[in-house]
């Protein structure tokens, strides 16, 4: 087979940076109206809670038996393509159901396929851009747009239609992400004969700095899970409507752009001064936490979530890369898939059920004074790392033993 063209090339990265931008608006919709659903329909808040907890549980299989099946077939975007329509089935399932018990199985085959989207699309931007000139945040910037706008769209919309007709503009807008898989790269990275795959669990296994770096990044993962299943219930109880909603989403993503382009500028890709960005953008997780625990009224809130440009937009940013150096290129699916279980695993199953807890029986400022508490610990942590990987005779990665 000849090899593509770079008039064929560039096309194929143009249509990626499309199909970031209606994926990333499309999951939106979802997760910034997915709870305040459920309200509508009679579930409470720990019942929510539930709900949300089996995404994270489930995506601690399912991230890696997708990132598996992606480096094993070496075609990222046939995943892709498989998982998007297995979220528009299940999805229209659920929202014919109103029964808990039926509604809590289903949400479990939707997150089956939904929870290992975004590291998938990681994937497919790194290995596409691997080789060429092009950064990810120029990519990963148009997901951004994507939530921010669409998100901010679907707010009046939703306040003319209703809640209760979410799965109607959640399906239109998955159709067409669906449409823009056509022409997307295939995503596969040069493959290295299997004697050598054999040692990839003793690479992951051995390599203490990504490990250390998982395990914090829980930490800092849990508040922020926390914030994302339950600000829009916070909005709504402090008088907010749907459009304030979506106004809250938006500003918490569209500054994720500068963000993106400012990173793909200026940040070194080594351990060191990726580890030294993770410690200041954790100190910031702490202060946005502390301002969430003692607002006054719903704009408040929208304001204050204007700081998740940096705070979740550098860690994702800065994690993506890190787990890049960490890990060798052809087994970057199933890393880029581990490093989403820090933001959709054992993070988001705590963020759920505690969550869900703590918002019914503490109430929303002592949840966030504990999320403040999580994430200065993180910084201590990245602290010590980093002062562990500055010292000259660190290697970059570790080798396995």
């Amino acid at each position: 087979m000849s090899a593509p063209t770079e008039a064929t090339t560039e096309r194929s990265l143009a249509v990626l940076k499309r199909f970031n931008f209606f994926l990333y608006g499309t999951i939106a919709i979802l997760t910034s109206f997915f709870p305040l659903y459920f309200q509508e329909i009679g579930l409470s808040k720990i019942e929510i809670g539930m709900v949300m907890a089996a995404g994270p549980f489930i995506s601690i299989f399912a991230n890696p038996f997708w990132g598996y099946w992606s480096d094993r077939l070496q075609n990222v975007r046939r995943i892709l393509v498989i998982l998007l329509i297995g979220n528009l089935l299940a999805t229209i399932v659920v929202f014919q159901l109103r029964e808990y018990a039926l509604i809590f199985a289903m949400m479990v085959v939707f997150f089956f396929f939904n929870s290992p989207t975004f590291s998938q699309s990681n994937s497919l931007i790194l290995n596409a851009i691997e080789n060429t000139g092009h950064k990810f945040g120029a990519f990963r910037l148009w997901g951004s747009l994507g939530w921010a706008i669409i998100a901010v769209l679907a707010g009046p919309v939703l306040s003319w239609m209703g809640l209760v007709n979410l799965w109607m503009l959640y399906g239109a807008m998955m159709l067409v992400s669906l449409a823009f898989t056509v022409g997307l790269p295939r995503g596969n990275v040069s493959s290295k004969p299997r004697s050598e795959k054999m040692s990839y669990w003793k690479v992951m296994v051995t390599s203490r700095i990504f490990f250390a770096f998982v395990l914090l990044g829980v930490l800092i993962s849990v508040p922020n899970s926390i914030n994302q299943t339950f600000v829009s219930l916070y909005i709504a109880n402090l008088g907010g409507s749907e459009s304030l909603i979506g106004w809250s989403v938006f500003l918490s993503a569209i500054f994720e752009v500068p963000v993106f382009l400012l990173l793909d500028r200026y940040l070194k890709k080594s351990t060191s001064a990726m580890f030294g960005c993770l410690i200041v953008i954790s100190v910031l997780f702490t202060l946005r936490w502390l301002l969430m625990s003692a607002v006054g009224g719903p704009v408040h809130i929208v304001l204050i979530q204007i700081m998740h440009c940096i705070t979740f937009g550098g860690y994702y940013y800065v994690g993506t890369s890190l787990s890049a150096v960490l890990i060798p290129g052809e087994y970057r699916a199933t890393g880029q898939a581990i490093y989403a279980l820090t933001w959709g695993g054992i993070s988001g199953i705590v963020a759920g059920l505690v969550g869900g807890w703590m918002f019914d029986y503490l109430g929303p400022r002592p949840m966030y004074e504990i999320g403040a508490t999580l994430s200065a610990v993180g910084a201590l942590g990245f602290l010590a790392i980093w002062l562990r990987v500055r010292r000259p005779s660190e290697p970059a990665r570790e080798k396995p033993a």
